[in-house]
């Protein structure tokens, strides 16, 4: 069973993980992460304050060793920016991290974001 969002839907989400004001200006939700499900995720941090396109910069696996990696153009919004992402159908780790057109990254002072895919079920 998928995880709800914390934060709505539409513009009210965008707004609602602006003013969630977590540290690098990262927001991703739901969570936690479910496999097979999309997430949202959210940046207003370092880069893309004056101009250009922020990249996701993303794969999965362990925080050293990423598969399917991917680079995607993130979409501008008054808040920030955002993408949505599919987690694969198996556990593991999503990793991530921002760079812009110029190649400057924001990688959490290189130790990146990295949230664990949880199969679904309940734990005791």
């Amino acid at each position: 069973m998928a995880n709800p969002t914390r934060f709505g839907q539409g513009e009210a989400k965008l707004r609602a993980m602006h003013k969630a004001d977590y540290p690098g200006g990262v927001v991703v939700d739901p969570t936690p992460i479910t496999a097979g499900e999309e997430v949202t995720v959210f940046y207003d941090g370092l880069l893309g304050k004056e101009s250009g396109q922020v990249y996701l910069h993303y794969g999965f696996g362990a925080h050293n060793k990423w598969r399917a990696v991917q680079n995607i153009p993130m979409e501008k919004t008054g808040w920030g920016w955002v993408s949505d992402v599919e987690m694969p159908d198996t556990e593991g780790r999503f990793n991530f991290c921002f760079k812009d057109g110029a190649e400057h990254w924001d990688n959490n002072n290189g130790f990146n974001w990295s949230f664990e895919i949880h199969n679904g079920g309940q734990r005791y």
